[in-house]
């Protein structure tokens, strides 16, 4: 059971296909199903959505089904409006065009400077994932049905090797990044479609004139409890939910309502022996618990307390066993893990090891097995599989094939006081064999948004910056998740100001601690990291040398204001309702990276934007690029002196990939850019203060 928003890796989808299945038909519909009872006909049947409609197709045994499968649906991030931006920049449909026809070929023309540094990255990278990446695909078992990926795609096939499908379906259809309506497909003699449930809020679904629709704020997903007794229908927002039970020996009775939704109250389910196991934020303090009632009366009511989180704890993960339970948990930058036993009512709590920064949940196909797998891996340590016994209580690490990792990195984790005294987490990693780390290079990364931790997987790129030399560090500010749900809430809306001022303090810290120093420093974020870092360069630009971000929400306001948009009303728990509330607007204009631009000496910085990106409009890109860089150019007229230095201001149009997910290829060159531009500016800091010198 997945309480956090993030990609989902093949074995996780694999574990759970037989009953929860994400993947893109020809038209590009995201589709959630889940697939009941067995039997064995001789051909494989695949649906096939067109817009609305539901159809049937039959193709041989073995065909190929188009998939892709990833969770951004709450990614903070926004759809771009096909509408004409009314802006002072942008005004029409043609000087759109023509301002991003003006702004690729600015970068055919820019990009030749980096090629021969991205070359050598890029060739350094690939070497580096042929020993990290496992060309071998998982097969997973799952009852009678094998299940295993190839080129791309998820192959389903029997033991025996024959094909074979089921034959009652339940699955959602997206529409607009969002998901409403669930429904029923059964593949008997008596093949038929129908909608079993519909998310009805009342608060915001209402029409507009013109006959608008105001978009929803709730996303509707289904999942099968690990026992397969239920399959649950959840509607979330990011405060509140609501589930209904479908009994999966009963799949054609109506969803059954667990607990109506209560603002403030999180919850999900799982089942054990005819009761209800609810993870929920149901009670003082407001952070997960894990509660239990019985199936024939599972309401609020009725909820008891089985096991509460410490303070400032983040659930990360829960796995459901016959006879026990696992949380995988953060706690001051250190994970572990509790074990619940069912049986003899006991708490084991198992700290892992302290270089380990992120869990990944294999996949446990039967909940009677006695052994849990999971996986531990760091920015700069590969993937280490782990296994956990109920039967011998201990923890076992698992033979794997060697790789180059580093030895000799060290991990340090800080705390950095904040403008209203609160501590925040910094992880740092660097060679223990650098010396004067002050004139090291130092890349400084931030999320600070709903709820969601900073990515500390293993990348490649991360693991050749340290050889290297470069220091590394990670700001685990408000508004993300590292500390729980308070830490989130503690940073969001009328909060947003505290994550930068946790930005702020964490890059003090680390440069009062000898950790590199201003103009060696590089700032790296993505998405909605894009508000804190640009605000960061608005408010502090001394702090950094320069920047790169990938796909930034940089225009908060212009965007929040656009209730038209399909995430913007879902946003407002998030980033308030401007609209509505005037003081909201004023805050929200405050730390706006956009707004707040203003003729001063900026950073270096470089933007990856995606043209057909669902979730950034590339107009407030855009904006924001020509607006920046007009604001450093008048600078630097103004103050025109020997030796002056003028930032690059550079946008990197590409179209393709997308906001959730790229092809390897366009990542690793994204990659490559991203570092061949870092390189090369701070080595022009090397240039210009030999230039002074020789000048003075």
């Amino acid at each position: 059971m997945k309480v956090r928003t993030s990609c989902v890796g093949l074995q996780n989808l694999l574990q759970r296909l037989s009953f929860s299945v994400r993947y893109y038909s020809k038209h590009n519909h995201l589709q959630t199903i889940c697939l009941y009872s067995k039997i064995k006909p001789k051909k494989c049947q695949i649906l096939d959505w067109s817009g609305s409609t539901c159809t049937q197709r039959t193709v041989p045994p073995g065909s190929i089904v188009p998939w892709r499968f990833f969770s951004c649906k709450q990614e903070g991030t926004k759809i771009p409006s096909k509408r004409k931006q009314n802006t002072s920049i942008i005004t029409s449909e043609l000087s759109y065009k023509n301002l991003l026809k003006s702004e690729q070929e600015n970068w055919n023309y820019i990009s030749a400077r980096y090629k021969a540094m991205t070359k050598r990255i890029k060739e350094k990278l690939e070497q580096l994932h042929k020993y990290t990446f496992s060309s071998g695909s998982p097969r997973i078992r799952f009852g009678e049905n094998v299940y295993f990926e190839e080129n791309g795609c998820i192959f389903l096939s029997k033991a025996d090797d024959e094909w074979a499908t089921n034959d009652v379906l339940y699955y959602t259809s997206q529409k607009n990044l969002k998901c409403q309506n669930v429904f029923m497909t059964t593949f008997t003699n008596q093949k038929h479609t129908k909608l079993v449930y519909t998310e009805q809020d009342a608060s915001f679904g209402v029409f507009l004139f013109f006959f608008k629709i105001i978009p929803y704020r709730f996303f509707v997903d289904i999942y099968c409890t690990k026992d397969r007794r239920f399959l649950t229908i959840n509607s979330n927002s990011k405060t509140t939910s609501e589930v209904w039970l479908v009994d999966c020996r009963h799949p054609f009775q109506l969803p059954a309502l667990v607990q109506a939704r209560t603002q403030g109250v999180i919850y999900h389910i799982e089942h054990r022996n005819d009761e209800l196991y609810i993870l929920t934020t149901y009670g003082e303090p407001a952070e997960y618990k894990l509660m239990k009632a019985p199936v024939a009366s599972g309401g609020m009511e009725n909820w008891q307390l089985v096991y509460a989180l410490e303070e400032k704890t983040k659930l990360v993960d829960l796995e459901m066993f016959s006879d026990h339970c696992i949380m995988f948990l953060k706690n001051a930058g250190h994970l572990y893990l509790s074990v619940i036993c069912f049986v003899s009512h006991s708490v084991q709590s198992i700290k892992l090891p302290t270089w380990a920064c992120e869990f990944e949940l294999e996949s446990h196909p039967e909940h009677t097995t006695s052994t849990c797998y999971f996986q531990l891996t760091s920015p700069v340590h590969p993937p280490k599989r782990f296994a956990y016994s109920f039967k011998e209580n201990n923890l076992i690490e698992q033979a794997v094939q060697e790789v180059p990792i580093i030895t000799n990195c060290h991990t340090t984790r800080l705390l950095a006081k904040s403008k209203d005294e609160t501590l925040v987490p910094i992880t740092v990693f660097h060679n223990m064999n650098s010396k004067e780390l002050h004139r090291k290079p130092l890349l400084v990364h931030v999320y600070g948004a709903y709820g969601i931790d900073l990515n500390m997987s293993f990348k490649e790129e991360k693991l050749m910056l340290i050889e290297e030399g470069w220091i590394l560090a990670y700001c685990h500010v408000r508004g993300g998740g590292e500390l729980g749900l308070s830490w989130h809430k503690d940073g969001c809306q009328h909060n947003k100001l505290k994550g930068l001022h946790d930005l702020k303090a964490c890059i003090t810290l680390l440069h009062e601690l000898g950790f590199s120093q201003p103009k060696y420093t590089a700032l790296a974020a993505a998405s909605a990291g894009g508000v804190l870092a640009g605000a960061l360069c608005n408010a502090d630009p001394e702090l950094i040398r320069a920047m790169v971000l990938q796909a930034p929400f940089v225009d908060v306001l212009n965007t929040m204001m656009k209730t038209h948009l399909p995430l913007t009303i879902e946003e407002q728990e998030e980033w308030g309702n401007p609209l509505a509330d005037e003081k909201c607007m004023k805050y929200i204009k405050s730390y706006c990276p956009y707004q707040n631009i203003k003729t001063q000496c900026y950073p270096s910085v470089f933007i990856t934007a995606y043209e057909n990106d669902q979730r950034i409009p590339l107009t407030g890109v855009l904006r924001y690029v020509q607006k920046l860089r007009k604001a450093a150019l008048d600078h630097a007229s103004r103050t025109s002196k020997k030796g002056n230095w003028i930032p690059n201001i550079i946008l990197d149009i590409q179209a393709n990939g997308s906001h959730c997910e790229s092809s390897w290829e366009d990542s690793l060159n994204e990659v490559a850019r991203h570092l061949a531009f870092l390189n090369k500016e701070l080595e022009e800091v090397c240039h210009l203060q030999q230039h002074m010198k020789s000048c003075k």
